[in-house]
């Protein structure tokens, strides 16, 4: 059986789950989306709740949803049940429980919170790194995402990782009309190389991102190298300016450094008469 968007969100006041299904002593079941929690607008996506292999019903809950949880009563017990949602929009987006029922028992307690985000329902916002992409080990590095259609918050994913990375709330800039958001990542380290891509999403609607923003790849170098060269040409001014001292003491020591009998022959030579 397979439940659209629509058969989701059916009919009925907002009611809590608790209004819905009583929890009993069957343990909490699990939740997650297929392909993946993040889906693009319009894709499908199919939420499966595991729980017993004495299962017979299936219900899922969309927290703050306009209508009853969805209910899925099985021909024969299975101990897991899926949910597809044909085509993704922003009703998709949210948190969601589910809960199974095992005959001659009450409902299980309602699994933990599920949260589902659909983005590419705003324009995309742009991706910068200051000072620049390529930043050597040890220099302060700093990550700037901006919109002009995005005024909640911007989240900050790398690639291969599951959760936001960051996520900052943006600031209108008067000078250019545009939201933006500055994410400091601290000391540049080999960890932070790597492919980033930001969002936007409206304060009130946290599930309901933009598209993604261009890919950003980071590369973090070794240190840059130190220069010697001051250092170094002031060494060469002192070892000269000591040489010069030490040779002008030795050239006003000469005459006492040499012997009597040197002297004494000076001296003698002095003393000769001259023949003209």
């Amino acid at each position: 059986m397979t439940l659209t968007l629509t058969a989701l969100l059916c009919l009925g006041l907002c009611q809590g789950p608790w209004d819905l299904v009583q929890a009993g002593d069957l343990p909490k079941p699990t939740i997650r989306a297929d392909p993946s929690p993040m889906v693009t607008l319009g894709s499908p996506v199919t939420i499966w709740c595991q729980g017993s292999l004495q299962a017979d019903a299936y219900r899922l809950y969309k927290e703050g949803g306009s209508g009853p949880s969805a209910k899925k009563t099985l021909e024969e017990s299975s101990n897991r049940t899926g949910f597809s949602i044909e085509s993704s929009s922003s009703s998709t987006a949210g948190r969601y429980q589910c809960a199974y029922h095992i005959s001659g028992n009450s409902w299980s307690e309602w699994s933990d919170l599920l949260p589902l985000t659909v983005t590419g329902l705003y324009g995309a916002p742009s991706l910068s790194a200051y000072p620049s992409p390529v930043v050597a080990s040890g220099e302060n590095l700093s990550l700037l995402c901006s919109s002009e259609f995005t005024s909640g918050t911007f989240h900050l994913l790398k690639e291969g990782g599951a959760d936001p990375l960051l996520q900052v709330e943006s600031k209108l800039q008067p000078n250019t009309g545009r939201w933006q958001a500055l994410f400091p990542m601290g000391p540049a380290s080999t960890s932070h190389g790597g492919t980033y891509r930001c969002y936007g999403s409206h304060s009130s609607f946290v599930y309901e991102w933009s598209e993604p923003s261009d890919l950003l790849r980071l590369e973090v170098t070794a240190s840059l190298p130190q220069d010697y060269t001051l250092g170094n040409l002031i060494r060469m001014v002192v070892a000269a300016l000591i040489l010069l001292v030490l040779g002008v003491l030795l050239f006003q020591a000469r005459p006492r450094l040499r012997g009597p009998r040197e002297q004494q022959e000076d001296n003698t030579e002095g003393n000769k008469p001259t023949f003209q």
